[in-house]
Formats: structure tokens, C-alpha cells, sequence
């Protein structure tokens, strides 16, 4: 019986790229993680371990109390507003500075090269979005507290700043990547830009913007929260309240209640695709 030929073991190819990357890769971590002072261990020694067998065995049982949950859901409303009253004064900022810097929708671009007034203006809304979303809603907060006092509206105008730019950045970038074909046959036939939105770019960039626009919005629930640690009311001026009491149990009931929002906010964002898509 003739013997079978050997089989020939398979290596990776690319396994030498993979692991100079690799290395590589490790390499530039180090320095951030020595920079960060990144001690991962300190979680495990006695002590850590025992301030967090204390503080998370408080929180079960969740507290439900009645007077409790009404206060919870009165701030858990007021918490939602804050974030829609924010994303919307957002789209005042966001809206038209997103037409006017989205170079699909310039008449003077027609021919090609867009022409110098129009060029500096796009480029000044650019960086103008730039600076409101590069200073965090945590700081515009904490300026907003000192001029209009403690409460929600200081929470609002923050997020409307931070949002602004966000939103106007990345709807211009969505509407940028989109197909240009019609809205040029549109303002080459003498369309205003709003109608070569409308018509041209809003069709095939909806359930995008619809889906983005909402997941900011759950963001925006969330920055929310995190602003009431600093006086903008809301949720997270009660949360920050019972954590500084070591109240474990209703830390636990307004987390829960926390992903009971973000959940709802994945439902609509889920709905709103279907519906535009």
C-alpha cells in the first residue's frame, strides 16, 4: 500500500507584519499608560475590594419607596427636557451653518472652483463649529452656572453650544459623502438652495441624519446627567446627592433608570430608521 504524501504545514504569511504591528503598537501604549499612571492591580488589593463590597452591596435592594420614585420621575422628566430643549436650540446652530459650509449646496462652486467670499465663509462656519465642539458641555456648564445661577437652564445652553457643533459638523459631512448628481442639476437650473436640500440631498441622507440626530439626543440625555454634578439640575443633582450620602440603594434605582432611557432612545432610533429607510 503506498504511503500518502506528508502534509505540509500552513503558516501565516503576513505573521511577521502582524507582530512588528503588534509590537509596535504596544510600543507607543506604553508611554500613555505610564503618562495616565494606569495601575489596574489597585482594584484587587484589600481595601479597594472591600469600599467596593460595601458601596455595591448597598445598592441591592433598589430603593421604591413612593415619595422616592415620584422624586425620581419628576427629575428623570426634567432630565429628558433638559436634553431636548437642548439638541433643539442645537439645531438652530446646527442647521444652517451645516447649508451654508456644505459645498454640494454652493451656487458659486458650479463651475468648479468655489468662488473667495463663499470659500472664507465655509471655512469660517468650519472652525466656527470646530471651537464649539471642542470645549466639553461639562465646561460650557460651568460658565453658564456662574452667568444665568444654579438649574436647568444652564444645562440647556450647554448642550445646545457643544451639540451645535457636533451636529452641524457631521450632518455637512454626511450630506458631503452624499450623491451630488441631482442637487447640481437642480441649482444648474436655477433652484434655490433650500429646494436643492430638499429635493436633491434630504431624500437620500434622511434615516442618517434621523438616526445620528437621535443618537445625539441620547447623549444629550446622558451629558445631562452628568451636569447636574455641577449644579445644572436634573437627574444627576439628585444622583450626585445620594452618592455623596453612600445612599447605595438609590444610586441603584436611578441607574436602572438610566438604561430604562438609553433603551428607549435605541427603540425610537431603531423606529425612525425603518420608517425612513
Amino acid at each position: 500500500m503506498p504511503l500518502k504524501p506528508a502534509l505540509h504545514r500552513q503558516h501565516d504569511p503576513a505573521w511577521i507584519g502582524r507582530l512588528f504591528w503588534t509590537g509596535l503598537a504596544l510600543l507607543l501604549l506604553w508611554p500613555t499608560l505610564v503618562a495616565t499612571e494606569f495601575r489596574p492591580w489597585q482594584l484587587f488589593d484589600a481595601a479597594s475590594r472591600a469600599s467596593s463590597a460595601r458601596f455595591l452591596g448597598a445598592f441591592f435592594p433598589p430603593a421604591t419607596g413612593a415619595d422616592f420614585l415620584a422624586q425620581v420621575a419628576r427629575q428623570t422628566w426634567r432630565t429628558v427636557a433638559i436634553a431636548t430643549a437642548g439638541i433643539t436650540l442645537a439645531w438652530v446652530i446646527a442647521i444652517p451653518a451645516c447649508l451654508l459650509s456644505t459645498r454640494a449646496l454652493s451656487i458659486s462652486a458650479l463651475p468648479g472652483r468655489m468662488a473667495p467670499l463663499p470659500a472664507a465663509l465655509r471655512q469660517g462656519l468650519r472652525w466656527l463649529l470646530i471651537v464649539l465642539r471642542s470645549i466639553p458641555e461639562l465646561v460650557w456648564a460651568l460658565v453658564f452656572v456662574r452667568v444665568v445661577g444654579l438649574g436647568p437652564t444652564a444645562g440647556v445652553l450647554a448642550i445646545a453650544l457643544t451639540y451645535g457643533g457636533m451636529l452641524g459638523k457631521v450632518y455637512a459631512d454626511i450630506l458631503e459623502s452624499s450623491d451630488h448628481s441631482s442637487t447640481r442639476h437642480l441649482l444648474g437650473n436655477g433652484s434655490g438652495r433650500l429646494q436643492a436640500f430638499f429635493y436633491g440631498l434630504l431624500p437620500q441622507s434622511a434615516a442618517e441624519l434621523a438616526s445620528y440626530t437621535v443618537y445625539r439626543w441620547e447623549c444629550a440625555i446622558r451629558s445631562s446627567v452628568v451636569l447636574g454634578f455641577v449644579g445644572a439640575g436634573g437627574l444627576g443633582q439628585m444622583l450626585d446627592t445620594s452618592t455623596k450620602m453612600f445612599a447605595g440603594d438609590e444610586v441603584a434605582t436611578m441607574l436602572l433608570v438610566f438604561v430604562l432611557l438609553v433603551a428607549v432612545a435605541d427603540r425610537v432610533s431603531a423606529w425612525l430608521r425603518r420608517g425612513l429607510g
